[in-house]
């Protein structure tokens, strides 16, 4: 339950004008969050398995960041790479770079000072096989080569519900044409996400484009669980701070497995 504001008021002041408390504390609150950015952002630049590139070179030159070299440079093996886009927290690249540390994962967003906690929790925990990327993923075929990521996670998108023909999905044909350019033959894309419309969006271009669906559920936890192996319970499993929030409003997870 949120706290009231006026319990943060100082039992001190000498003004006795009431309205003027939530703007007071609106604005020390927005700015104790901007300092918090700050830190996170700085901290993140001290971060080895950080990557923040300017964006100006790939949006008006067609320049290119890292193609081909996140085996080499970043993981330094030639183990299966798996993409988490609109990664927020970074709860599923930090997760399944627990449950799998034969697999490299790399979660990207455009506000670095989300990712910020799974960049931490990595270096906190010494996993080696997870790093963090922060760009807009309307360009992110700049960043790798052909076949050279395995799997996709889209981990509770916008579901854009103002976007009537929906290409600011991260599951349109716009978005999923760019992934393709990357992403190895019998690679996988997940999505898991709170959204009807996107769960029904994704199903229906999937279909009318006779995509190979692999695994569909509109109710994770109460219809697909009890046919899933363990293994895929832990994976599934993983909570997402955005996940946990739906799910305290009552909305119910969906899941779609393709291969593009």
């Amino acid at each position: 339950m949120t706290q009231s504001p006026i319990q943060y008021a100082n039992p001190n002041a000498q003004t006795h004008d009431v309205a003027k408390v939530p703007v007071n504390l609106a604005a020390r609150k927005i700015g104790l969050m901007g300092k918090d950015k700050l830190r996170k952002w700085e901290e993140n630049k001290g971060f080895s398995h950080v990557f923040e590139p300017p964006l100006t070179p790939i949006i008006t030159q067609g320049a290119t960041y890292n193609q081909g070299r996140w085996h080499a440079d970043v993981f330094k093996n030639q183990k299966p790479i798996t993409l988490e886009l609109g990664c927020g927290k970074g709860e599923y690249t930090v997760g399944l770079g627990r449950m799998y540390p034969d697999r490299n994962f790399l979660g990207v967003d455009v506000k670095g000072h989300r990712f910020w906690r799974g960049a931490k929790t990595a270096v906190e925990e010494g996993l080696a096989n997870v790093a963090f990327l922060r760009t807009r993923i309307e360009f992110i075929e700049a960043f790798f080569a052909p076949a050279e990521i395995d799997e996709i996670w889209l981990t509770f998108s916008d579901p854009q519900p103002k976007d009537e023909k929906g290409r600011r999905r991260l599951t349109s044909s716009f978005f999923i044409d760019k992934y393709k350019k990357f992403l190895r033959p019998a690679g996988i894309v997940h999505v898991k996400t709170d959204s009807t419309l996107l769960y029904e969006f994704t199903m229906d271009w999937l279909q009318a484009e006779g995509v190979q669906i692999l695994m569909h559920s509109p109710n994770v936890y109460e219809q697909l669980w009890n046919s899933l192996d363990d293994e895929w319970r832990q994976i599934l499993g993983i909570r997402t701070f955005y996940e946990q929030m739906f799910m305290a409003e009552g909305e119910k997870i969906k899941y779609i497995r393709f291969r593009p």
